[in-house]
C-alpha cells in the first residue's frame, strides 16, 4: 500500500506540473500520512498534500482555488456539497490552515477521509477528497 501511495503522489505531482503547462485547472488532495492500511497508535497524526489549490486559514474568506482541510472519520462524504461541513467528533475542521492534525482514535479499524473546502467550510464540487483505512492498536 505504501508503494501505491508513493506512486500516486509522483503521478499527481507530474499531472499537476503538466496541467499547469497544458491543461490549466488540475486540483487534487491526498492523505500523505499515515499510509493506507497502516497499523498505528493513537493519537494518529494525519497529514495532507494538495495540488492546484492553496491551503489557507478559513478567516481569509472564500477565495477560488484556496481553502482548508477537513478530516472525516468513519463517515461518508456529505451528500449535499453545497452546504458547509458540520463540526463534531467525526468532522474535524482544520480552519487554521494547517496540513497535519493529531487525532485521538479508539482501537480498531477506521476510515479517514480528507475533504478540502472553501473558507466558509463548503466543499469544492466535484469534491477534492482522499481516503485511507488504518487500524489503531
Amino acid at each position: 500500500m505504501k508503494a501505491t501511495k508513493f506512486i500516486l503522489s509522483i503521478l499527481l505531482t507530474g499531472l499537476y506540473f503538466a496541467s499547469n503547462s497544458f491543461a490549466g485547472d488540475f486540483q487534487a488532495v491526498m492523505i500523505a500520512k499515515p499510509a493506507d492500511g497502516a497499523t498505528v497508535s493513537s493519537p494518529v497524526i494525519v497529514c495532507m498534500e494538495t495540488w492546484g489549490v492553496e491551503v489557507q486559514p478559513a478567516k481569509k474568506g472564500v477565495n477560488d482555488g484556496k481553502g482548508h482541510h477537513h478530516i472525516l472519520v468513519d463517515v461518508a462524504l456529505p451528500s449535499d456539497l453545497s452546504r458547509g461541513i458540520g463540526k463534531d467528533a467525526n468532522h474535524i475542521h482544520m480552519g487554521d490552515g494547517s496540513t497535519c492534525k493529531s487525532i485521538n482514535l479508539s482501537s480498531g479499524k477506521h476510515l479517514i477521509r480528507t475533504l478540502f473546502a472553501k473558507g466558509n467550510h463548503v466543499p469544492y464540487n466535484p469534491p477534492l477528497t482522499d481516503s485511507i483505512s488504518v487500524t489503531v492498536k
